[in-house]
């Protein structure tokens, strides 16, 4: 497993991150611990969930990937300084006002909250899910700065910002001399790839920031589980998600077929050919994956150590290129 470092820090992370929002809601407690097990014997030391994971699951209230994580830490007897965990704060976790969003209020009582439920002293890199567009940027920053000067917090990172909210953050920071967001977390993908490339790229790349994509295959797209005309699988998350159905292009199932042929080359699954691509671009830190049982996680790391050739990235980049819209 090669390890790298997140963004412009000392923190080493693994290569692979073992995403956690299934948790509690496509898989059990039994079986999230026996993922996690694997993993961790695979050499995967980087952990991402959040708070509300998974509040829209059936009778899941929020916190259970939490919950779970530390649960296995204490029972597996994993050594704290030998894993990263990663949570997030945003989403909403109760019924008052301000039990969501990025306030000082809100970030300091979820942040004890996760902490129990991870049953930690510290989390290493903590998160905002999303802006807020409520709360102004510096009450947010100064909040986080102060969890980091408390030892509560180690590293900080956003997800799911637009450049320029991004910039904005990056300058406040260093305006009033706060602590920076080391890490962004986008929707990236091959079959996602505009939102990131568009800006946020050259933003992540020219400032130094972790990218640590969600969604890198796709939202189960890039598995190769759908097939052009065939019917869509029952019981496959492609039966109720957009975002699947709206990536059934001409252009996207050549692009499976492109995945095919290169990964039976190298005796390489679909998935793990499109996490093989993440790997090669220039300032991704670790594809979040997202198993919900053994088999799954034992594919994804399959593409653990691939390096793909100059000649194949390209020929994936043009298979799954996409345009700029026209100026006005």
């Amino acid at each position: 497993m090669e390890y790298r470092n997140l963004g412009r820090t000392g923190l080493k992370v693994s290569e692979i991150c073992l995403g956690t929002m299934q948790f509690g809601w496509t898989a059990d407690e039994a079986t999230s611990y026996r993922v996690m097990s694997a993993a961790w014997e695979a050499g995967i030391n980087f952990w991402d969930t959040a708070d509300v994971y998974s509040v829209w699951a059936k009778d899941n209230p929020g916190g259970v990937s939490e919950t779970f994580i530390g649960k296995w830490m204490k029972q597996a007897q994993i050594p704290r300084d030998r894993i990263v965990v990663a949570t997030k704060v945003r989403g909403k976790m109760g019924p008052g006002p301000n039990d969501v969003g990025l306030s000082r209020l809100h970030i300091m009582n979820a942040v004890e909250a996760s902490l129990r439920r991870l049953q930690t002293d510290y989390i290493d890199l903590y998160q905002t899910h999303s802006a807020d567009e409520e709360t102004p940027i510096e009450e947010t920053l100064r909040a986080l700065d102060d969890l980091i000067c408390q030892g509560k917090v180690r590293y900080i990172g956003c997800s799911n910002y637009l450049a320029w909210q991004l910039m904005r953050a990056l300058w406040t920071s260093d305006k009033h001399h706060l602590a920076r967001f080391n890490s962004l977390q986008p929707n990236y993908s091959l079959a996602y790839r505009a939102d990131y490339e568009r800006e946020l790229e050259l933003v992540c790349r020219t400032y130094g920031l972790g990218v640590i994509p969600y969604s890198p295959l796709g939202g189960g797209f890039l598995t190769g589980k759908y097939r052009r005309g065939q019917p869509i699988p029952p019981g496959s998350r492609g039966e109720s998600s957009q975002r699947v159905q709206g990536a059934m292009t001409e252009k996207n199932w050549n692009l499976l077929d492109k995945l095919g042929e290169l990964g039976r080359a190298k005796d390489k699954s679909i998935s793990q050919m499109a996490l093989g691509w993440l790997l090669a671009r220039p300032g991704i830190t670790s594809p979040i994956i997202g198993p919900r049982n053994l088999e799954q996680l034992k594919d994804n790391l399959g593409a653990v150590g691939l390096r793909l050739t100059p000649e194949e990235v390209k020929l994936l980049d043009e298979a799954s290129a996409w345009q700029a819209a026209p100026a006005r």
